[in-house]
């Protein structure tokens, strides 16, 4: 890291969107971050490495590499306690919670790909679609980035930040609002996509095994063609304290092709939404374009995979923390769905799942399964899901872990993006609606690495 100063720079007072994404993560005190940048920013963007973390964007030093191996952490250097990057943090996080960093890399191989297999669909059975996709899927884990099986790019670049502004400005700890109200160590969601009439049949059973474990689900219905959506089943899932969310218009993975047709769709989308007093929507396949959710009237969406390798449209967010797009929140799925394990990747076992909970849990993000009523309706794939929610019992006994609906996650995440820290007296306080399940928690250097301090988890 240089230690001079550079002569030209901005600061984060002159350009407070420098600080927009590590504020929204953390909701630090006003002025206890204070990035600039030591240079202007090149005009186009490239990959480029900041230390582990590997990022998207412009920056002071030119062009990135398509390789990922430049790596400008050695170009930080300061000015007072003031840290100067050589890039701007919001951009980038922008750029791969968005996926911008995808533009040109898959666009129009992957639209030719999915216009023939819509064409082909419908002469294909289920056995031979299974093949196709997994043949497509068969080098997907081995990219390079984003990192299989879970990227968390964007937790590792706003820790390094956090790092440096301690040591740079000198500071024994900074305080910040923990993710979780009443200090949960993380979060889980267990959400239901339900595709056929016989999934939708299923959906009794599947409250059944949940509530054996004591697990509420959202599930995400169909409102056009796939079956008949009555008033009876939407109150049935809500009287076993489940949610309802709207998945896409009729499930034919053309929700995004066009401009024009989109926005037709969205009217319909938006009137069933209202109709089913759904606040969530998810889109079919995980089809996805975040430059046109402003048209949806959701209060959030759950269509971003953290991944996204094995799935029909690739790419990922990087992140295993919900985020806004405008005013819609972001709740991503952070794990495997379960047919790309059990029909893709051909696994019966929670090996993979383990392994995800394993790096989120260290992020302390959210764990978030996409399960089809669809696809456990035999006895040997119930089996399969009783595994999993066996294991989840047991984390939420050993690790604290805040099981959510999608709507909990959706008004929290709101509520702590309106809440701040203030100095009381010789101590911090956290004020705002619905402060009271807030928790004071400090950032702060042990042996060159950034920790978290917490109190112990409050009672409910």
């Amino acid at each position: 890291m240089n230690a001079e100063p550079s002569p030209t720079n901005t600061s984060s007072q002159d350009r407070p969107e420098l600080m927009q994404a590590l504020n929204e993560r953390y909701r630090c005190p006003a002025g206890s971050l204070d990035f600039g940048l030591i240079h202007e920013l090149s005009s186009d963007a490239g990959f480029f490495k900041f230390g582990a973390a590997t990022c998207y964007g412009r920056s002071t030093n030119g062009r990135g590499s398509p390789s990922y191996c430049r790596d400008l952490l050695d170009s930080v250097t300061s000015s007072g306690t003031r840290v100067l990057l050589p890039f701007n943090p919001t951009e980038v996080i922008d750029n791969l919670r968005l996926e911008r960093y995808t533009a040109g890399r898959f666009g129009k191989c992957e639209t030719i790909l999915k216009s023939v297999y819509y064409r082909i669909r419908p002469f294909t059975n289920r056995t031979l679609r299974k093949y196709m996709q997994r043949i497509r899927a068969s080098s997907g884990h081995k990219k390079q980035f984003p990192t299989w099986p879970v990227d968390t790019t964007v937790e590792d670049l706003c820790e390094s930040l956090l790092l440096l502004s301690l040591q740079i400005g000198g500071m024994e700890r900074i305080p910040f609002i923990w993710f979780w109200p009443r200090g949960n160590h993380a979060c889980a969601l267990m959400t239901h996509d339900v595709e056929t009439t016989a999934g939708r049949n299923f959906c009794q059973k599947l409250l059944d095994i949940n509530d054996h474990y004591g697990i509420k689900a959202s599930f995400q219905i169909v409102p056009e063609e796939r079956y008949k959506v009555t008033q009876t089943f939407l109150d049935q899932l809500r009287d076993r304290g489940c949610e309802v969310c709207v998945q896409d218009l009729n499930h034919d993975g053309r929700l995004f092709d066009q401009r024009n047709e989109f926005q037709r769709r969205v009217s319909l989308i938006n009137a069933y939404g209202r109709d089913y007093g759904a606040k969530g929507f998810r889109s079919a396949v995980l089809y996805r374009k975040p430059d046109w959710y402003s048209d949806l009237t959701f209060s959030y969406d759950m269509s971003m995979p953290n991944v996204a390798h094995l799935d029909p449209q690739r790419g990922g967010c990087c992140t295993v923390m919900p985020y806004f797009i405008g005013d819609m929140l972001e709740i991503p799925v952070t794990t495997v769905q379960d047919y790309t394990l059990l029909y893709v990747l051909t696994d019966q076992s929670v090996n993979l799942w383990k392994r995800q909970c394993e790096t989120i849990l260290s992020k302390n993000g959210l764990l978030s399964f996409i399960v089809h009523p669809d696809y456990i309706i035999e006895p040997a794939s119930q089996a399969f899901y009783r595994e999993l929610l066996a294991m989840l019992a047991e984390l939420r006994q050993r690790e604290n872990i805040w099981f959510a609906l999608p709507g909990e996650i959706d008004q929290w995440w709101r509520a702590r993006s309106r809440m701040s820290i203030i100095r009381d007296k010789q101590t911090w306080k956290i004020v705002g609606e619905d402060s009271e399940n807030a928790v004071l928690a400090f950032a702060e250097v042990r042996n060159g690495k950034l920790v978290y301090e917490l109190p112990a988890p409050v009672s409910h």
